[in-house]
């Protein structure tokens, strides 16, 4: 595995590095440059953008469609029922969630960057004091696949830090407090709009 793949990026360090000509005296400076241009999108957009395994618990009211708080959604990798405490001393702690019963929307791997839902069979309904549904997936983009505007912003915004930071300037604009307050991560106006699409939509 390359050096570069193990950062938490949108775009590979031997990408950043070709792209902008940076030798490997900067070695360390790119990668900061790339890991906090990563952190300061995803703050941005209210969401996780890098391919990550998230765990929710879905609280269950009879409803039988639940968004989940990640996307686009790779693969979902377990699904559990929780039940009242009675119901568990005399049947299962948990219990799988057969994948006949639950569907993804849109289909898991898609590439469309909405947020997705599952969609649950009425068969639910009659499981005795389901009270929860506790779920594990996969979610994101891997480093690399990202779209290519989304990975414009992260070349865009780190390659703009570490111009930055080479005029001794760190990238960064606000005062700073005692409490660390009003500290804000500072961002060019075009890199704001690569990012719009790819903010937190609400259902």
């Amino acid at each position: 595995m390359k050096q570069g793949n193990k950062l938490y990026s949108l775009i590979p360090l031997d990408d950043f590095k070709a792209l902008l000509g940076v030798d490997d005296r900067e070695d360390k400076l790119a990668r900061f440059c790339l890991v906090s241009s990563t952190f300061t999108i995803e703050q941005y957009c209210k969401r996780r953008l890098l391919r990550k395994k998230h765990f929710e618990r879905l609280a269950f009211f009879g409803d039988f469609v639940f968004p989940l708080g990640e996307y686009p959604v790779v693969k979902i990798i377990s699904m559990n029922s929780e039940r009242e405490p009675e119901v568990r001393r005399a049947e299962n702690n948990r219990a799988l969630i057969d994948p006949e019963l639950y569907r993804v929307i849109p289909d898991c791997g898609s590439d469309l960057d909405v947020p997705f839902s599952l969609s649950f069979s009425p068969v639910l309904r009659r499981w005795r004091g389901l009270t929860a549904i506790d779920v594990v997936y996969w979610a994101g983009y891997l480093q690399g696949k990202a779209p290519v505007d989304l990975a414009s912003a992260c070349l865009e915004l780190a390659a703009w830090n570490m111009n930055r930071y080479r005029g001794r300037r760190i990238g960064m604009t606000g005062s700073v407090r005692g409490n660390g307050e009003g500290f804000e991560l500072s961002m060019p106006e075009n890199v704001r709009v690569l990012l719009e699409p790819y903010k937190r939509r609400v259902i």
